[in-house]
């Protein structure tokens, strides 16, 4: 881990991704700042941390609410001086309904938490990042395979996704004077409660629901952890970790 990467925020850090991320952050030497909307699995998260000799603090945050946003950084340059590293990894998998379907609480909704939330979190982390010394940081979004190959029945989901990529894009470019670099992981069938149905069977691209490999969640968190440990002189603008055997590369 680079000597200027030291204070890492993550959101949707009570379970699945956001919860094994942290820990593997923790385990490379990071001081974590969690966020999340629910407080007793961010202390959950806190107290593995500590059992095992890291440091956390937990921040209650709605990612979707821009001043609860703005608190959470305010929170974590109070508390920690600074902001080296942030994992915008808190989404919902929004409606699994076909298109013409979804409503437009739905969709918006969806674009809030998956979208926005991940916006306003990387304009505060740009703002700190930019003002603090030694100037610069490293923010990572969650991206999903979906924002690549949509499943289907997943438009709302897909779309938010897709965008992502477009902030992570713009992101990385104007970071660059600033020294902060900025990447995207891309997550396929990671063994969390929120893909939980995915072994007993997802609906394919012909029509057919079949049951699908998953991965460990920790091998995700440690692929997060790789990322964040990089030099500001390198970075992994896109990466790819998924079940070797789901059907992604065959998907349509």
């Amino acid at each position: 881990m680079s000597e200027q990467l030291a204070v890492a925020v993550v959101t949707g850090a009570g379970s699945g991704i956001g919860r094994a991320s942290a820990l593997a952050l923790a385990a490379e030497g990071f001081t974590l700042v969690l966020a999340g909307r629910r407080s007793a699995p961010l202390e959950e998260t806190a107290s593995a941390i500590a059992s095992a000799g890291g440091r956390a603090k937990v921040v209650s945050c709605d990612v979707t609410d821009e001043q609860a946003v703005r608190g959470l950084f305010s929170e974590a340059r109070a508390s920690f001086g600074r902001v080296d590293f942030l994992f915008n990894n808190a989404g919902i998998s929004g409606p699994r309904r076909p298109l013409d379907e979804v409503s437009l609480g739905e969709w918006a909704e969806t674009i809030a938490a998956n979208l926005t939330g991940a916006f306003l979190c990387t304009r505060e982390a740009f703002r700190l990042m930019k003002l603090q010394s030694p100037m610069g940081g490293r923010i990572v979004n969650n991206g999903s395979i979906s924002a690549h190959a949509p499943r289907p029945a997943s438009a709302a989901y897909t779309a938010s996704k897709h965008a992502i990529t477009g902030l992570t894009r713009s992101t990385a470019l104007e970071g660059r004077r600033f020294r902060i670099a900025c990447g995207q992981i891309d997550i396929g069938n990671a063994a969390t409660p929120l893909t939980a149905d995915i072994t007993s069977g997802r609906e394919q691209a012909d029509g057919e629901v079949r049951p699908e490999p998953t991965m460990d969640v920790a091998d995700v968190g440690r692929a997060v952890a790789y990322m964040a440990g990089l030099s500001l002189d390198a970075n992994v603008l896109f990466m790819t970790v998924m079940a070797t055997t789901m059907p992604y590369v065959g998907r349509g």
